[in-house]
Formats: C-alpha cells, structure tokens, sequence
C-alpha cells in the first residue's frame, strides 16, 4: 500500500525534480538492500538492511514496507534475527516499488 498523501508532501516539499532524484537513490540502494537480505545475512546485518528500508520506505510512502520492516527489525532486536521472513519482506518491496511507479506515472501523487 502507497500512502500517496505522504508522496504529495514529499513532493511539495523538495519539488518533483527533487523527489525523482530521492526517489531514485532509494530504490537503486533499497534494490542492492533486498538482494544482499534474501542471499543471507547475519542477524545483525539484517537488522541493519531493514532499519534503512523502513526509514527510507516511511519518507516515500510505502506504509506496508515500512510496518513490515519495522516488525523485522524488533524481532531481529530481540535476538530473532532469523526468523525474518526476508523473502516477504522482497515480495513486499517489489509490490511496493510497482505500485509507487506505476501510480506515479498515472499522475498518482501529482
């Protein structure tokens, strides 16, 4: 789920040439984040890939991302860093990225 009234606001406040150039950085780092994740990582490191992608997921809008990170990350906290289903977590992301380029190139948030 897109919360493209946060997307707005974003938008509003850098300008859409600024958001672009935002938007752009955190998928090409959120993309190597979630590739790196779903190939293995200590739990640590986990918790680590999760913090950046429930921040960066928080600032653009991507609301079900940045719950599902943040319920990774206290698990991984709380020493379950295992048990993190990354794969739903790149399931997530991946939806997420579809949802917000698609709505973006329909004017979604314009």
């Amino acid at each position: 789920m897109i919360d493209w009234k946060r997307v707005k606001e974003l938008q509003d406040e850098i300008g859409l040439d600024g958001f672009a150039e935002v938007a752009d950085m955190f998928l090409e780092e959120a993309d190597q984040a979630v590739q790196t994740m779903v190939q293995g990582l200590t739990a640590d490191a986990v918790e680590a890939q999760l913090h950046f992608l429930k921040g960066s997921a928080l600032n653009l809008g991507l609301a079900e991302l940045a719950a599902l990170c943040q319920e990774g990350e206290r698990m991984a906290a709380a020493g379950q860093g295992a048990d993190v289903d990354t794969e739903r977590v790149a399931n997530v992301y991946h939806h997420s990225r579809a949802q917000l380029m698609g709505g973006l190139a329909q004017g979604n948030a314009a």
